[in-house]
């Protein structure tokens, strides 16, 4: 999956110490998380419905949690302070994921990732209506230099799909909305967070399959087992993905790990040229480099901003 899934988009209390390695389990999940997506677009390439492939991600991300958090944490661990916020953010998840999925089997890798990183600017655009966050022109002027990067990516004659642009576009306001309400959640634990977006879309996929799994039988029977095992990775891949960002932000502040963020991009070509031999043009990587420019130069505003004498301190549990 992409930045936001990015919940791609979790984290835990920053420490004081082990900054470097919070960059390595960061950069660990951004390679994790292309290998989600990259199995994805081969599932479906097979011929696996979207809602089937959709069920096992998150079936599989809920057991391999469950199995690896309870027996540390106990059954405390499930319960939420904010029950309702948390239903909203695995909705938004669930719906992104199903966004992502559907880009992704119309357009490449890398450019399906770049226009998601669209997601974080337009939080920061909504923030002083939807947070009550004070209004800051810096803001509103990267968001719109990362909308002219998008723009060039996605530009007519580029070879994109419009299909797969439109779809690429909602994946980020979906992972807009989740980022919001993962805002919401911050005083629950991380933990807790991860195995309630995992049953969100769990619940609502298995109430389904009476539905959904009846038409896909023919196209499992004929699955081969590397298919298989694909399908099945990517519960264990984006399980894996968000335990690896709940182990970075415990060691780094949400400021120190920001800037890395947009190396998913370089993770993302590399699984999309190793697997489909597809690698962005000249102009696609200048859209690309316009986004994360503009993320990048943002977050050291904000940063500074958040170091100045009186500033509040930043809650990295709000990422």
């Amino acid at each position: 999956m992409n930045p936001a899934d990015s919940g791609r988009t979790r984290a835990g209390a920053p420490a004081a110490s082990g900054p470097m390695l919070g960059v390595l389990f960061l950069v660990l999940s951004m390679w994790v998380l292309s290998c989600l997506d990259a199995s994805g677009k081969w599932v479906m390439s097979a011929g696996v419905p979207l809602l089937v492939l959709s069920w096992f991600r998150y079936a599989v991300h809920l057991v391999l949690v469950l199995a690896l958090v309870l027996p540390a944490r106990g059954l405390g661990i499930v319960r939420s302070k904010k029950p309702r916020e948390q239903i909203l953010r695995g909705g938004s998840m669930f719906l992104a994921t199903l966004m992502f999925f559907t880009t992704l089997s119309y357009i490449p890798q890398a450019e399906a990732t770049a226009i998601n990183f669209l997601a974080p600017l337009l939080v920061l655009s909504a923030a002083p209506w939807i947070l009550r966050e004070p209004a800051r022109l810096s803001r509103f002027v990267a968001a719109g230099v990362a909308f002219v990067g998008v723009v060039i990516v996605i530009r007519p004659g580029g070879g994109l799909d419009p299909v797969g642009t439109l779809f690429g576009l909602l994946t980020a306001c979906c992972f807009a909305v989740q980022f919001i309400a993962t805002r919401r959640v911050a005083g629950d634990d991380p933990f807790t967070s991860l195995i309630w977006s995992g049953a969100v879309g769990t619940v609502v996929l298995t109430l389904a399959l009476p539905f959904i799994l009846p038409p896909a039988m023919p196209v499992l029977r004929a699955l081969a087992p590397q298919d298989w095992l694909l399908l099945i990775s990517t519960g264990i891949t984006g399980g894996l993905g968000h335990l690896f960002q709940i182990a970075a932000y415990r060691r780094a502040p949400a400021s120190t790990l920001a800037p890395f963020v947009y190396l998913q991009i370089i993770s993302a070509t590399a699984v999309g040229w190793l697997v489909w031999g597809h690698f962005p043009d000249a102009l696609t990587w200048l859209g690309i480099a316009i986004i994360c420019a503009s993320g990048i130069c943002i977050g050291v505003v904000e940063w500074r901003r958040g170091r100045a004498p009186g500033a509040p301190l930043a809650d990295a549990r709000a990422r």
